[in-house]
């Protein structure tokens, strides 16, 4: 028995792994493949505070050891389940396994959102990525495409400028919404070139990515020779798992109060999963703190 199980090993999860440990709480951690999260794959943070700049990863290693050293317990498996009792919840993993604890803490973050076209399953890891930073050293010098309009895109279309001979950035509006700064460092760069109002309709290739097409919002159409495609639309929660415990909004994010609450007392929701306006490391730390501090509550009421 378990005081708290941890569903995610990004930041959020592993901040509230480490509130719970300082608080001589035992917590177990279960998370579906790897620590850190999205956060791992980013190159450069310069919006942390106190941090001016450190890597995803570094940032997300020494969070993961953090946890370990304070005795956090963290396994790599995934959760298909949850049973909410009146005494216990029971979580249930893909494994086979079974983990009981007072309370649970929900930081399962979000999954890299597709564009669901023909080829885009196949040619994934042939031309196709969802993280320029894992994949952006394999074209350099050769031309490339970002999809997007975000923060993720923006920096994503800035790395690789530095990689390739060539990089498209397709948006379906006339702005980005990514951080002003950001955005003018992009358009500094004399190998990027902007194509607003338009949407990848087509993905062309047998073995590996060849083309696209775009389509403007006059239904114009052209096609674009490309070496790589990256897809940064944006993310979906993963809460199919957890909406016979806990209810869900339209989106499917996790519907919580500002104390991380969810509508099953003893359950709370930490980071990119819930509901909420702005998803950002620093709110995700800030929800793993706080909901570490209400399950601790939660218990300490419980006894």
């Amino acid at each position: 028995m378990f005081d708290v199980i941890i569903i995610g090993a990004g930041p959020a999860g592993l901040t509230a792994s480490i509130y719970l440990a300082r608080s001589g709480k035992k917590s177990l951690v279960l998370e579906a493949k790897s620590y850190g999260g999205q956060i791992i794959n980013t190159l450069d943070i310069e919006n942390y505070p106190g941090l001016n700049h450190v890597s995803g990863f570094d940032l997300a290693t020494n969070m993961y050891n953090q946890a370990k050293e304070l005795g956090a317990t963290i396994k790599f498996e995934k959760v298909v389940n949850i049973k909410n009792t009146t005494k216990e919840k029971i979580v249930i993993t893909r494994e086979g396994n079974e983990y009981k604890s007072k309370a649970i803490i929900l930081a399962t973050g979000n999954e890299k959102r597709k564009l669901n076209l023909d080829n885009e399953e196949k040619l994934t890891g042939r031309g196709i990525s969802y993280c320029a930073t894992c994949d952006g050293a394999f074209y350099k010098k050769k031309i490339v495409m970002v999809n997007g309009g975000g923060n993720t895109a923006i920096e994503d279309a800035l790395y690789l400028s530095n990689i390739a001979s060539k990089v498209y950035v397709v948006h379906r509006r006339d702005t980005f919404r990514a951080d002003m700064k950001t955005i003018n460092l992009l358009k500094e760069k004399d190998n990027v070139e902007f194509i607003y109002n338009s949407v990848i309709t087509k993905i062309n290739g047998d073995e590996k990515l060849e083309s696209v097409e775009i389509t403007d919002k006059d239904n114009n159409k052209k096609v674009i020779n490309i070496d790589g495609l990256f897809i940064a639309i944006g993310a979906i929660p993963e809460n199919e798992n957890f909406k016979n415990v806990v209810n869900l909004d339209n989106s499917g994010y996790i519907i919580t109060n500002e104390d991380c609450h969810t509508s099953t007392s003893g359950i709370f929701a930490a980071g990119d999963t819930r509901g909420k306006e702005l998803r950002q490391l620093v709110t995700a730390t800030n929800d793993g703190a706080i909901a570490a501090n209400e399950a601790i509550k939660y218990i300490n009421n419980l006894e």
